[in-house]
């Protein structure tokens, strides 16, 4: 992978910004996102944030490559932190980080009640708390999906500006997933429903089958169940 040909991953999180945006890549990893961003003409400018010197050293030597210097920025800094009012911003990626470590990005971000008009979230882990973060904090989605790459299963957020209230359910799988269906979030849940079977298979082998883990494990497993329409 790099700028001229991004994974399925990025490419999918890549599909999501709209054209013409001045885009902000927190956590860039080479910044190879905003790099083929900007060689095919989708935007106009773009900040690449990292909050160590080695990553930015990865990003300035793919900005050097690509001799985008005066449209890709790179920034040293702790998140959001790295965006400065006259950049203009208007579109925030964040791909390949957990979910809690996403929400305290933008929570920090958002100190100043800053609102982005779309931001574009891929969490590895705890989308749910992602969701959370987004109807606890003025935005709203307006499309999510889950592509799988390289062996893995990645969910995509799209938020902008709203207020919105989403049940536990669409906090834990997605209220446009629930409608959408698409084929990657299914099998990602079957494979966890079956994951956790097995879980509560060995605990009912230690006949542990009344202890708060089995209930626990059986309630997920209950929700699963529900959404596959099992």
């Amino acid at each position: 992978m790099d700028a001229l040909q991004l994974s399925r991953r990025l490419a999918t999180v890549a599909s999501y910004v709209p054209d013409g945006a001045r885009l902000a890549d927190i956590g860039s990893d080479h910044a190879y996102l905003p790099a083929n961003l900007l060689l095919n003409k989708r935007i106009s400018f773009a900040i690449a944030g990292e909050v160590a010197q080695g990553p930015l050293d990865n990003v300035q030597h793919e900005i050097n490559r690509h001799r985008l210097g005066d449209v890709l920025v790179p920034r040293l800094a702790d998140g959001l932190a790295a965006v400065q009012p006259e950049d203009l911003i208007d579109t925030v990626t964040i791909a390949g980080m957990g979910g809690r470590l996403i929400a305290q990005i933008l929570t920090a971000g958002h100190a100043d009640v800053q609102r982005y008009q779309r931001l574009i979230l891929q969490p590895n882990i705890d989308i749910d708390v992602v969701r959370t973060w987004l109807m606890d904090n003025g935005y709203q989605l307006t499309d999510e999906t889950v592509v799988a790459d390289d062996g893995h299963f990645y969910e995509i957020l799209v938020a902008v500006p709203g207020h919105v209230t989403y049940d536990k359910q669409a906090l834990q799988f997605g209220p446009y997933n629930l409608v959408n269906r698409p084929e990657a979030w299914l099998t990602k849940w079957q494979r966890e429903y079956e994951r956790i079977g097995v879980i509560m298979a060995k605990l009912a082998d230690a006949n542990k089958q009344d202890t708060p883990a089995y209930q626990e494990y059986q309630a997920m497993q209950r929700d699963i169940a529900e959404v596959l329409g099992e």
